[in-house]
């Protein structure tokens, strides 16, 4: 079963990409993202996408435009995430296929993404919403969205933040910090698996 996390691995260069994500790959985690902020994260994702792409989702945070949309497929990824609410880079990410994730914090933006076609909502940043806030956000959902929660997720907190009804997570600083080694990012990577499993959140 496919876990509900994605890998985010901010600051990773093309050189180191390929051995970082096979170690997160191998711990279960089969969704990441390169965000564009990252050294050449165009090249990241087009090696990331030929040695791992037929075995996980590989796209780009820190999508910012429509433009950008259109970069990240045309360097194989197919995967967009934002840390806003722009309708107009989702439209473009559905009309090119692609797997839509905008962050949200109101109900408005919420709403605002779904019309526009969002595949799931990255609640973000979670911990500035906190649990009684994303419940809020969670009841006037319609039935069925997907609520990842990221920012601030982690070991500690996976079990509250499951109980309070998020469906998945997007890992960051906890997952992969730049120069870790990819054995470094591999037991990170299997300790948030193990607690992810843990929190009942194979689903």
């Amino acid at each position: 079963m496919t876990l509900p996390l994605i890998g985010i691995l901010r600051g990773v260069t093309p050189e180191e990409a390929v051995a970082v994500g096979e170690a997160v790959l191998a711990a279960g985690i089969t969704t990441l993202e390169v965000p564009l902020n990252s050294p050449a994260p165009l090249e990241s994702i087009r090696r990331l996408t030929k040695a791992l792409g037929d075995r996980a989702l590989v796209g780009a945070g820190t999508v910012l435009t429509p433009a950008q949309v259109r970069d990240v497929q045309a360097a194989g990824g197919q995967l967009i995430v934002s840390p806003n609410c722009r309708p107009a880079v989702i439209e473009e990410t559905r009309r090119l296929a692609m797997a839509s994730w905008p962050g949200v914090v109101t109900p408005s933006e919420a709403f605002d993404a779904l019309d526009a076609g969002a595949t799931g909502l990255k609640l973000f940043p979670a911990v500035q919403v906190g649990l009684e806030g994303m419940k809020a956000v969670r009841a006037v959902l319609p039935a069925g969205t997907l609520l990842y929660a990221v920012g601030g997720i982690g070991v500690d907190n996976f079990a509250a933040w499951r109980a309070a009804g998020v469906d998945g997570a997007g890992l960051g600083g906890a997952l992969y910090q730049p120069g870790q080694s990819p054995e470094r990012v591999g037991e990170q990577a299997r300790e948030l698996v193990a607690a992810w499993r843990a929190a009942g959140g194979e689903a």
